[in-house]
């Protein structure tokens, strides 16, 4: 008999409040996968926190541990036990996607509660459950948007409350942070800029929503929040970002709450009147427009990347600009292009190359290589068991002592890769960083194409205020 090792993925569904526990699902899955022939051991139970939505496979961290998992080599299961095909994908192109994958790898995605068979007609009925598991996600969002379209009409309360109310009875209650708001208000038509108002609400010490700090993007949604003149807003399409920029669109509904007003509508409008004085003209960037330094200096206090002034052409740290670093790091684009080819041009000559950290690939696995050569030697001894039990022969275990013992082997051959480190080539990396040089001095080559150059050697650049100087880190 051969032994047969398979994984489990375990995920309750947001929406279905009639589902069994995890806990009670995993037994099932496993009673019904040593039916199957199966062993799960617990290295392979991948299970989603409480409240992740199975719509993307992006959200769900258990999900792309599995899946990495399941591309090690030799593969190290040959199934997926799922509660039903909803729990491995609510997508059906990703569904299809991860599938198509796995079975690749010689592995199968089997539900336990719904039909599967071996006849050619099995993988349509996979797909005629999924594509209804998908309907039904995408018309459960439709029935919530058309209720929450429905109570927004009825002035109700929708979300969470903003600062300055609270949420009682279905409707926004104006608490203690009501004075925070108006004096926002009063500040901004007094006038101070957002990011004078951020700095002196710092310096009082008060917080925002959920006690976060304030920002200039936050002073500048309350400040443009109708709710705080006794209106509703929603978005009837779901797109809820849209309606905190416009009130006129056509899928912005704007309806009379319940709730009481917090900011008089003299005092509005006469907010929004300014605001309407000192707004720039929208600024469409176009590729000409990117310069050479763009996302790579980094402030060396808050660790914000820093960003283009357009009227001084100059950069200033992102946070700065936004209240909520209190250095500036004010540098001249010019001042900044001339250090940074200047120093390029000093590196080269003493190959004194800091090379920053290796980040690990978004997605990647560290692995942990002494887990998975002791998950193997379990499995040789779960093996041994059998044999003693009598469910293998000599000749059976010892082909699958064989198999275990190879893999195993190659564990600790990748064990001993991965620690190993390569030498770094300094001369070889100058020859680089002078094909860079050689793009970023010429006067015929764009921003974008200076930018993109030197992205493929810097990983970042830190202004350092204090010093005055740029430190640079380079790309291993």
């Amino acid at each position: 008999m051969e032994l047969k090792i398979a994984a489990a993925y375990v995920r309750v569904s947001t929406d279905d409040q009639l589902e069994y526990s995890p806990d009670s699902q995993l037994k099932i899955i496993r009673e019904h996968a040593k039916r199957d022939g199966y062993i799960i051991p617990d290295e392979y139970i991948f299970r989603e926190e409480d409240g992740i939505s199975g719509k993307s496979a992006e959200k769900r961290p258990a999900f792309r541990l599995m899946i990495a998992t399941a591309k090690e080599t030799p593969a190290p299961f040959e199934a997926i036990f799922v509660w039903k095909y909803s729990r491995f994908a609510r997508n059906q192109e990703e569904a299809i996607m991860y599938k198509n994958l796995l079975s690749k790898r010689g592995i199968s995605v089997r539900s336990i509660s719904e039909p599967s068979t071996d006849s050619p007609f099995s993988s349509l009925i996979e797909r005629i459950i999924e594509w209804m598991d998908e309907y039904y996600l995408i018309n459960l969002a439709g029935e919530v948007r058309r209720g929450m379209t429905e109570k927004a009409t009825r002035g109700e309360a929708m979300g969470g409350a903003p600062l300055g109310y609270t949420v009682k009875d279905k409707k926004f209650v104006p608490d203690e942070n009501a004075d925070t708001v108006r004096f926002i208000y009063q500040s901004y038509l007094s006038g101070l800029n957002r990011r004078e108002i951020v700095q002196a609400l710092s310096a009082k010490g008060l917080k925002g929503v959920r006690g976060g700090v304030f920002s200039d993007y936050t002073v500048r949604y309350i400040l443009t929040n109708p709710v705080y003149i006794g209106k509703i807003r929603w978005s009837t399409d779901g797109h809820a970002n849209y309606s905190r920029a416009d009130y006129n669109g056509d899928n912005v509904m704007l309806v009379d709450g319940k709730h009481e007003p917090i900011i008089d509508l003299a005092t509005w409008e006469a907010v929004q009147k300014r605001i309407a004085e000192r707004a720039e003209p929208k600024y469409v960037r176009k590729e000409h427009d990117v310069y050479m330094l763009k996302g790579l200096i980094r402030c060396d206090d808050c660790g914000s990347t820093l960003v283009r002034q357009t009227v001084q052409n100059s950069l200033q740290c992102y946070r700065y600009v936004n209240g909520s670093c209190k250095t500036s790091h004010y540098i001249s684009i010019r001042k900044a292009d001339k250090a940074v080819i200047e120093y390029l041009e000093d590196v080269v000559k003493t190959k004194a190359f800091k090379i920053a950290p290796k980040a690990p690939r978004k997605g990647s696995i560290n692995r942990d290589w002494d887990k998975l050569i002791a998950s193997e030697k379990a499995k040789l001894d779960r093996a041994r068991e059998a044999l003693l039990n009598g469910a293998f022969t000599p000749d059976e275990y010892k082909n699958i002592k064989a198999g275990i013992e190879e893999t195993i082997s190659k564990l600790e051959e990748s064990k001993m890769s991965a620690s190993s480190t390569v030498a770094f080539d300094a001369d070889a990396y100058a020859d680089k960083v002078k094909s860079v040089l050689d793009i970023l001095k010429s006067p015929d080559v764009t921003g974008a194409v200076k930018n993109e150059a030197l992205s493929t050697i810097v990983d970042k650049i830190v202004f350092s205020k204090p010093s005055n100087e740029l430190l640079f880190y380079f790309k291993p």
